[in-house]
């Protein structure tokens, strides 16, 4: 019997500290910061494809520069 109550009495205090959680997710303040994170996440997702094509372009570039020219005598 008295496992069982102290089973229950750490159900009832877990979803009492858990509740705060369980709420913030409905108020206003943690809609806007959630959109600001998500804003800022695509934003730097973007900016990093932005650059990796970059990088995969440069070596493109050089690659046909480092080429030497020779001048063949004929």
């Amino acid at each position: 019997m008295s496992s069982s109550m102290g089973i229950a009495s750490a159900f009832v205090l877990s979803s009492l500290f858990l509740s705060p959680f369980a709420m913030a997710e409905e108020s206003q303040t943690f809609v806007a910061q959630n959109a600001v994170r998500a804003k800022a996440y695509e934003q730097f997702q973007s900016e990093l494809t932005a650059k990796t094509q970059e990088a995969a372009q440069i070596p493109q570039a050089s690659s046909t520069q480092a080429l030497p020219q020779v001048k063949k005598d004929s």
